[in-house]
């Protein structure tokens, strides 16, 4: 099931060390996403998502900051939207027109995290959308969206949503330097500033403990916590984590493991855009993350078990089965799911562990 050719995975797995950076140093494409139209490897279909998704996504980003940093959900849930069909690029349509429905309704205003957060902002949901006057790209300004989200890095900020947002961003527009206006760009990187003073979140510490934010909670040096420092690390034992999920087992907090799978995609894709020195910090504050959520306790004798869906979502049967599920927030992070997990897949050489980590986003979506 891998979502990129084999060869390609083996290169972003075994080279990436190397060759992160140098695209972004040329101001072109990463070596990586010409790859993945090389001879050889299958064409669209007619069944992804067009471009004018990920403009529109672009938008969205670069008008959050008008709302709240949780607003960024939005453009980014169209940017990965976007970024599904170039990965599989033989969807099904059921799946296509699945995403497409989700992407329509957060565009609007179904989301809860557009106005329905931000009470008195100015803006409706729509209307982050909205294009831009006209201006001149200038695809230098995409490397002040790294330098913005370097300010944050070193400390996990509401899940990890500053990286999760800027690595999209930067993705987006290494791809399509033609969306790299002076208007979009700075609206970026406003959006990352709102997350200066962040914690990492909350989380559910039960009936007694209730909501605490992550800056409070002391994590002991327990010698059976897990240790990272490179992507393929990070990667095997986000899929490890996925293999050990239970329904009986119920974690409520710090996003849950649907973000820690967007936060760790987003830390790979800065590497393959360019940004490699930023990504070794990225790792240390993930790993926080992750411990975070280990840390919480099973809630499900209050909360009830974790729900498990039949199907995953690249089955055409996900969608078409009258039975979508849209807690958890899910209109903007199913597609951002869908999308990260297939990076973090590209980036390791472990088949039969992806594969039975694959099965398992059944329990988060």
């Amino acid at each position: 099931m891998k979502s990129k050719t084999e060869f390609g995975s083996i290169f972003r797995r075994d080279f990436f060390k190397l060759f992160a950076g140098i695209g972004g140093a040329l101001g072109v494409p990463s070596l990586w996403s010409r790859l993945a139209h090389a001879e050889g490897v299958p064409q669209a279909t007619g069944n992804s998502l067009d471009e004018s998704y990920l403009e529109q996504g672009l938008n969205a980003l670069a008008r959050a900051h008008y709302m709240s940093s949780m607003a960024g959900h939005l453009g980014a849930a169209l940017i990965a939207g976007y970024f599904i069909g170039k990965q599989r690029q033989n969807l099904d349509p059921d799946v296509c027109r699945g995403i497409q429905s989700d992407l329509q309704k957060v565009v609007s205003g179904e989301s809860v995290f557009g106005k329905q957060m931000s009470k008195d902002s100015k803006l409706t949901d729509s209307e982050l959308f909205e294009p831009f006057p006209k201006q001149t790209p200038d695809a230098t300004l995409i490397d002040g969206i790294a330098e913005g989200l370097e300010k944050g890095i070193d400390k996990p900020r509401q899940s990890g949503h500053n990286v999760i947002f800027a690595s999209l961003a930067i993705r987006a527009l290494k791809e399509h330097p033609e969306f790299a206006t002076p208007a979009v760009v700075d609206g970026i990187i406003r959006l990352l500033t709102l997350f200066a003073n962040e914690t990492p979140g909350s989380g559910y510490y039960g009936k007694k403990r209730g909501r605490i934010h992550g800056d409070k909670i002391s994590l002991s040096d327990d010698e059976g916590a897990p240790a990272y420092d490179d992507i393929e690390s990070m990667a095997l034992t986000i899929f490890d984590e996925m293999l050990n999920l239970n329904p009986e087992v119920y974690r409520v907090g710090y996003g849950g493991l649907v973000h820690v799978i967007n936060h760790a995609a987003a830390i790979a894709d800065l590497a393959d855009y360019g940004y490699g020195a930023l990504v070794p910090r990225a790792i240390r504050s993930h790993l926080h993350h992750l411990r975070l959520w280990r840390d919480l306790p099973n809630v499900a004798a209050e909360k009830g078990p974790l729900q498990v869906s039949t199907y995953t979502p690249h089955m055409a049967a996900y969608w078409t089965s009258g039975n979508i599920p849209y807690d958890r927030a899910l209109l903007t992070h199913r597609a951002k799911t869908m999308f990260a997990f297939d990076e973090l897949a590209a980036a390791v050489d472990a088949d039969a562990k992806e594969k039975a980590a694959y099965e398992k986003l059944r329990y988060l979506m």
